[in-house]
């Protein structure tokens, strides 16, 4: 059951009664999306984000009927330095839940432990030159970060399309929130991630934000200025972004 709706700007922001509703309609919407992108495009390019809140749509989207082969899969951020084989690595969350389930036209991702990350951006710049997003589908932090753009490294007119950055102590303390981590010394501290204008530039993006450990996060989005204090407030700018919440995550809307 939904349980309300609203509009803040640009961004229509909905209320369900709890994540697995979440979830479902979140991929329905992300579903008839691709569906109207693939009428018009030979393949188009999908950017997926990578944490616990994702969950529900992962699952509820895999339960789709999608030509998943003219889908070109990007992830939107990455740890530097991770074991390459860690469960907590971006890539092998979505590999696991995602990407190794179906046959996509590519799969593209960031390599944490690159030689060197400056160069990894670069290369990582190029693929999004040639494949433009499409659709992103994400969350947003504790802190209202998007991807891995915290508030103290947040641009909203970043240059770079992917750039490397040091992590904030309440960005990393999610992640031992979240249960991915046991302590925030096992977190790294720095990361590869899409800027604000790269996710910014898709046609369609899809916010998913379960939960009550994000209900202060989606409050700010929602009634703060626009600011990169608050990164997630960009949304509101965004011609075609949709917010799925729950009574947990959207209980101050």
């Amino acid at each position: 059951m939904m349980i309300k709706e609203i509009t803040k700007d640009n961004l229509k922001i909905q209320v369900l009664e709890d994540r697995k509703l979440l979830g479902a309609l979140a991929a329905e919407a992300v579903y008839k999306q691709i569906l109207s992108l693939l009428e018009e495009e030979p393949y188009i390019n999908i950017i997926f984000a990578a944490a616990p809140s994702q969950n529900e749509f992962l699952s509820s989207l895999m339960e789709k009927h999608i030509d998943w082969s003219r889908i070109n899969a990007f992830h939107m951020d990455e740890y530097i330095g991770l074991d390459g084989n860690a469960p907590q690595g971006f890539g092998n969350f979505l590999k696991s839940r995602l990407f190794n389930q179906v046959n996509f036209r590519s799969v593209n991702y960031i390599n944490g432990n690159a030689a060197d990350a400056k160069v990894e951006c670069i290369r990582y710049e190029v693929l999004l030159k040639e494949f433009p997003p499409h659709i992103v589908c994400m969350g947003i932090g504790e802190n209202t970060h998007i991807a891995f753009n915290d508030p103290h490294v947040a641009n909203f007119k970043d240059e770079m399309l992917v750039k490397v950055v040091d992590l904030d102590l309440e960005c990393r303390q999610q992640q031992v929130n979240d249960g991915c981590f046991l302590s925030i010394d096992e977190v790294p501290e720095f990361a590869i991630t899409l800027t604000i204008p790269t996710l910014f530039s898709a046609k369609y993006l899809f916010c998913m934000v379960p939960g009550e450990k994000k209900a202060q996060a989606v409050h700010h989005t929602v009634i703060q200025d626009i600011n990169e204090k608050y990164p997630s407030t960009i949304l509101r700018k965004h011609q075609n972004a949709r917010m799925f919440t729950d009574t947990q995550s959207g209980i101050f809307l």
